[in-house]
């Protein structure tokens, strides 16, 4: 049995990922922390799970790593510097294993992966990202990952810049950009989590979308890593590479 603890227990993915833990035949649930509640209890787990906020996700890691304790990550915000700073926590021969994953619904990244595939092919690529209005930041991490991912997809494909005559934008109405793919955040009532990329070529449109209708649609993925984290020492980015 895998003892896990959970940190943001009380929020809408924590309580999931609790009711998953408990549902899982080689799972044991021994600690719940929320929010301004000790860690102490999080020392009987063998891998904690933090869906916290990206203020205190990165004190939670090095309170984790400092007493050997595996992690599962799900908290946004993690760009190169934060990953730089997980690396340096767990140190040059580490024996404790972190997953930080930008999204844990196998149908998301099976969606990443495609759209990095894709995006040598097609000229122009852009992404529409939507989550409901109570998401802190903008634009997701999956969306950032997938641009960091078509971005060098192009690199490697010696494509260039895409296509685009704007010169002016002074309401920002053609989003923000990540290495040089632009990306539209959308924050909605009625959604869980929505991505579309969108490639366009000549004479021709491609699109590849995903919905999360439920946040037990991430469930299969984190319950993934909790089985996979101890056997996998170091800083693992996503969850592809256990998908096989």
């Amino acid at each position: 049995m895998i003892k896990v603890g959970v940190l943001g227990a009380g929020g809408r993915m924590g309580r999931s990922v609790c009711e998953a833990v408990d549902a899982a035949d080689d799972m044991e649930l021994v600690a719940t922390v929320d929010q301004d509640q000790s860690l102490e209890g999080l020392t009987d787990a063998q891998v904690v799970v933090d869906f916290t906020l990206p203020g205190a996700v990165m004190d939670n890691l090095a309170w984790c790593v400092d007493r050997g304790l595996h992690t599962v990550v799900g908290v946004s915000g993690f760009d190169a510097a934060r990953l730089d700073r997980v690396r340096e926590l767990l140190g040059d021969d580490p024996e404790v294993g972190s997953i930080i994953a930008p999204n844990f619904s196998i149908g998301a990244v099976l969606e990443m992966q495609f759209a990095a595939r894709a995006a040598k092919y097609f000229p122009s690529a852009e992404i529409i990202e939507t989550h409901h209005p109570r998401k802190v930041d903008a634009p997701s991490g999956t969306a950032l990952h997938t641009a960091r991912l078509i971005a060098a997809a192009r690199e490697e494909a010696d494509l260039g810049p895409m296509p685009d005559a704007t010169a002016e934008d002074a309401t920002g109405a053609r989003g923000g950009e990540v290495d040089g793919v632009h990306i539209h955040a959308i924050r909605s009532a009625g959604y869980v989590a929505s991505q579309e990329t969108r490639f366009g070529g000549p004479g021709e449109r491609f699109v590849i979308s995903h919905d999360s209708l439920d946040r037990v649609s991430f469930m299969p993925g984190v319950l993934l890593a909790v089985r996979a984290v101890q056997d996998r020492p170091g800083l693992t980015v996503g969850i592809d590479d256990l998908l096989d």
